[in-house]
Order: C-alpha cells, then sequence, then structure tokens
C-alpha cells in the first residue's frame, strides 16, 4: 500500500497454553486533554469499535454523561455499553475520530471493528508474512 506502515503480527499463548497470531494495532486515543496508548485488536469480524470501561475512566470519559446506549452481541450482549467518540492517532498518520461502543465490561481488549476503524483505514493482511499494513483512506475531496 502507498504510504501505509507495516505491524507484526503477535503471538499470544491463552491459558489453557495454545498458541495464535493475532492483529494486534499500537494507537493513542485521546479524548479532550487526556490520552492513552493502548493496543488494540482488529476484528474484521466485529461491527463496531469496542472500547473496556478502564480505558473510557483513564480518558476521563464520565458514564452518565453518555446518553446514547449501544447495544452489543456475542459474549459482550450482557453488557451495557455508550457510544463515545475520541481522537485516535495510528503510527505517523493524522489522528481521526474513532466512535466506540464504551462498555463496562473490563476483561476486553481494545477492539477496532467496522464501525468505524474499518472505514478510516484501509488494511492489507500478510498472513504467511506473519505481518499486516495499515493505510488511511484517502482523503475526499
Amino acid at each position: 500500500m502507498l504510504d501505509g506502515q507495516r505491524f507484526p503480527f503477535t503471538e499470544r499463548t491463552d491459558r489453557l497454553g495454545r498458541s495464535a497470531f493475532m492483529l494486534y494495532l499500537p494507537i493513542a486515543l485521546t479524548n479532550r486533554s487526556n490520552s492513552v496508548e493502548v493496543v488494540a485488536l482488529l476484528d474484521t469480524g466485529a461491527s463496531v469499535n469496542v472500547l473496556p470501561y478502564d480505558i473510557g475512566i483513564q480518558l476521563g470519559a464520565i458514564w452518565e454523561e453518555q446518553s446514547l446506549q449501544i447495544e452489543l452481541s456475542g459474549n459482550l450482549a450482557p453488557s451495557e455499553a455508550r457510544g463515545l467518540v475520541l481522537s485516535a492517532r495510528v503510527a505517523q498518520f493524522s489522528p481521526v475520530l474513532l466512535a466506540f461502543a464504551w462498555t463496562q465490561a473490563r476483561e476486553v481488549p481494545v477492539i477496532l471493528g467496522h464501525l468505524n476503524f474499518f472505514a478510516e483505514f484501509n488494511v492489507c493482511f500478510y498472513r504467511h508474512e506473519l505481518a499486516f499494513e495499515v493505510c488511511p483512506r484517502e482523503k475526499r475531496q
């Protein structure tokens, strides 16, 4: 990809000792004057971006001020979630606004999904090289 940046797959071992290569992306999130650097899971099967409760608190977000309720599915279905828009910076690229389902679940990674990470960035997977490349979408004129 033109002007993209490559990242390696990350090997993770679960509590049963099984190993898998995952797509984790370092990303800086900002809410007003608060910033935090996290490693987020790229999930092509996720409909929305997901933010765990503790990260939202670190960013100074106030649960009661978020009025947009979001219904999650899968293993996060029992968890309440609210909409939260944050500024996000990937690598050297310009910051973009990402909408998150900020969940009260705490044992979940930051997840980057179709709404709206994959609308803002193109991602190319090089599985045989254990790498992936991220490139911001071209700005519309």
